[in-house]
């Protein structure tokens, strides 16, 4: 299955749609712009296995360009487009990329770029780059004559330190219709179809959003894109075109559900049967309360950019394990067998016993550049791990805690913030929170909470006071916030993921001065 098995079949059908303006590429003109980008890859000598990177915002070029590098047996490197210069820096010179390409609009960040490598602005000029469209423009649409698959090489989001390039084997199928373990899933666990259509809400350039849509390609559905997640903006495009399935994180939940009722009950969502999420811990109040609006039509993962295991568990199962255990599960396996570690990465622990999460698989990633990383996420088994600390049940469900490198340990008690972000992030006047450790004397590290109220004229001692009470109902006194501080906006990953070592690392840095 590829896009290029639907341009010969149904070629006027759209394979993409942008949802804010209704532009529409269809399976052949799809096809036929990924031909070209790929011939000019060749034309600029990029031959198997090379690396090419990719720093755009949301457009339906996205996808002309990773599938031209897929058929060219490339290595893409798709990365953030809020990126710093010297982020960005980082990751072209860690990943090898031989050649750039570049949104138009972020000329500003681009231009300021000392990597040297071949360069290309898409969508409007950048100083220093040359225009993608012109390069583009004498291509052949025709397939470049030594097609094999290819694969991408996607970046973390560098929430615990700087971003690990996840590098896969190429495809040992080098056809590049093969297809994949994603693939499976979609058609077998989540139902996609050919008749799918596909709401993706998030940026393209994490492993979700672009995975997910690029497989809604292989089958041969549409892919409703929006160039930038709006709240209602999504509820209309669910609306208006008739969306099956869609993908999001629990921050997207979190807004719409802030939404007033009115604007909530305003929309027809009654196409939509499928709603999968993952990426960020999911508020179990919060589920509850889109499972509450959408029906039980949502679905939920958990697996990494690493793709060395996922787990899944649908509403249904959610809702029965959550009255249950009183906590939310990601689910069963579906690829890969789960083993929960102990303090020494080496032994299994019996259900019920929480540990440091591993999967036994056989799809092989490393860090690219990077040994001790690699080595860091195995055991002597060859087990791999993403970092994260769950359990569990008698029947394989699986439970999670945090990640291990967000633990809080005060007074030699380990504390792990999920548990305390998810009960503050339901008070009705929080847009958002981050629970991280800070210095304390006494205890080595203290609770704190940064909290995104609604409403900033809400940053008072008052509620303070009424956030700790708050916090009291349901949490035992270790794991009060001894401090709550306000933002005005967190540092959150587009994708949903906290970018907690900035907001701690301002904490230990200001005790350093004092």
């Amino acid at each position: 299955m590829h896009p290029c098995v639907h341009a010969k079949a149904t070629p006027d059908k759209p394979a993409i749609i942008v949802a804010e303006t209704g532009e529409t590429r269809s399976y052949k003109q799809l096809d036929d712009a990924s031909n070209q980008v790929a011939q000019f890859f060749r034309s600029r000598g990029l031959g198997h296995d090379d690396v090419v990177a990719f720093m755009l915002e949301n457009t339906p070029d996205y996808f002309s360009l990773t599938w031209g590098a897929q058929r060219a047996g490339l290595r893409y490197v798709c990365f953030s487009s809020r990126l710093t210069a010297d982020e960005a820096d980082y990751i072209l010179e860690n990943s090898g990329a031989k050649l750039f390409i570049v949104s138009g609009s972020l000329a500003d960040v681009t231009a300021q770029l000392q990597t040297s490598l071949e360069r290309y602005s898409l969508g409007g000029p950048v100083a220093g780059y040359a225009a993608l469209e012109s390069a583009l423009a004498p291509m052949p649409t025709t397939p470049v004559a030594d097609e094999r698959a290819g694969v991408d090489m996607l970046y973390s989001s560098g929430t615990t330190g700087r971003p690990k390039g996840v590098r896969h084997p190429l495809p040992e199928d080098p056809a590049i219709d093969a297809s994949n373990s994603l693939t499976e899933l979609a058609l077998t666990v989540f139902r996609f179809t050919p008749d799918s259509i596909y709401l993706s809400p998030a940026p393209l350039y994490h492993a979700a959003p672009l995975r997910f849509s690029m497989t809604v390609h292989k089958i041969g559905g549409t892919v409703v894109m929006l160039k930038k997640f709006d709240t209602e903006g999504a509820l209309a495009a669910i609306e208006k075109y008739r969306v099956t399935c869609s993908q999001w994180v629990p921050t997207h939940f979190v807004r719409m559900l802030k939404l007033p009722e009115e604007v909530r009950r305003k929309y027809d969502l009654s196409s939509l049967n499928c709603a999968v999420h993952a990426a960020a811990p999911c508020p179990m109040p919060v589920k509850r309360a889109m499972i509450d609006w959408w029906g039980p039509i949502l679905e939920e993962y958990y697996s990494g950019s690493e793709g060395n295991g996922f787990t899944y568990i649908g509403s249904a199962d959610w809702l029965r394990l959550a009255d249950k255990e009183e906590a939310g599960s990601v689910g069963k396996s579906v690829m890969g067998t789960i083993h929960i570690m102990g303090e020494d990465n080496e032994t299994v622990l019996p259900p019920c016993n929480e540990g440091t999460v591993y999967f036994e698989s056989d799809n092989v990633f490393e860090y690219h550049g990077d040994s001790e990383k690699t080595q860091g996420s195995r055991n002597s088994k060859g087990w791999t791990t993403l970092g994260d600390v769950g359990w569990l049940d008698e029947d394989g469900y699986l439970f999670l805690t945090d990640r291990k490198s967000f633990m809080i340990i005060s007074g030699g008690v380990n504390i792990y913030p999920q548990e305390i972000e998810s009960h503050l992030v339901t008070h009705p006047k929080v847009q958002d929170v981050a629970v991280i450790g800070g210095p304390h004397e006494e205890m080595g590290e203290e609770v704190i909470a940064v909290v995104q109220p609604v409403d900033m004229a809400d940053a008072t001692d008052q509620f303070r006071a009424e956030l700790a009470a708050f916090a009291r109902e349901k949490l035992s006194g270790v794991k009060i916030p001894r401090r709550i501080d306000f933002l005005a906006e967190l540092p959150r990953h587009d994708t949903g993921k906290l970018y907690k070592r900035l907001l701690r690392d301002q904490y230990w840095e200001a005790a350093k001065v004092q």
